[in-house]
């Protein structure tokens, strides 16, 4: 199937400016980072991770299920994992090592938020190379398997007594940091072409009442 001339039939069943909406958001999209949550049991947390995910336009979101199950609250994501994609690692007994271990094969760093002797802070993080940034439950952090994979720390500066921030501020304030001096970098950052046509095809299905009707409406029309 030809997904741009997919997307360009799909379009007629959209408003004018959905489309181009999806193109100016694609544009700043990146999978240069990616954000992995290791064990998160409340929800308001896990969506509000989302929710910075999607507004930060980081696309990929790792979630480790060892203990507690994913649930995610729609009043706080806003709606925000219909644009993410979402990666689930529940099946293993060792879900972390078989995320870490994907995510290397894939070429990515894997830094942990944590306090460590050998951390860095956020602003000072090299981040010439995909990175993955793996947080921790809200009770215990990171499990000792991230800290015996990572291939670094990473930390935020604190100035109070409490000892660490809540984790969804956590992510948001990383998120923060690393998109905007990555997008003030040189590095490749933005989505492949394919990427993006992918991207635009699968939004673009996701934002039509009844699309796969539509589609295969279309794929007949056309002989396919």
């Amino acid at each position: 199937m030809d997904k741009t001339a997919a997307i360009s039939y799909l379009e007629r069943f959209m408003s004018d400016e959905r489309p181009e909406q999806f193109k100016k958001v694609l544009d700043l999209r990146t999978r240069h980072l990616h954000v992995v949550l290791e064990d998160l049991y409340q929800p308001h947390n896990a969506s509000a991770v989302l929710r910075s995910c999607d507004c930060f336009g980081v696309q990929d979101v790792s979630i480790i299920e060892n203990d507690h199950k994913w649930e995610v609250n729609e009043g706080v994501s806003m709606g925000a994992a219909k644009w993410l994609t979402l990666h689930s690692y529940a099946e293993k007994d060792n879900n972390t090592v078989q995320c870490i271990n994907e995510l290397k094969k894939k070429g990515f760093k894997i830094i942990a938020t944590t306090p460590h002797t050998d951390d860095t802070t956020i602003d000072a993080l090299p981040i010439e190379e995909p990175t993955a940034i793996v947080f921790g439950s809200e009770l215990n952090g990171i499990s000792p398997l991230v800290k015996e994979h990572a291939d670094g720390f990473l930390r935020i500066p604190m100035y109070g007594f409490t000892e660490s921030f809540n984790i969804s501020v956590a992510c948001a304030l990383t998120l923060y940091e690393l998109t905007r001096r990555l997008r003030n970098s040189s590095s490749n950052w933005h989505l492949s072409d394919e990427e993006q046509t992918d991207l635009l095809f699968e939004w673009t299905m996701k934002s039509i009442k009844g699309s796969d009707l539509i589609l295969d409406r279309y794929l007949k029309n056309e002989g396919i």
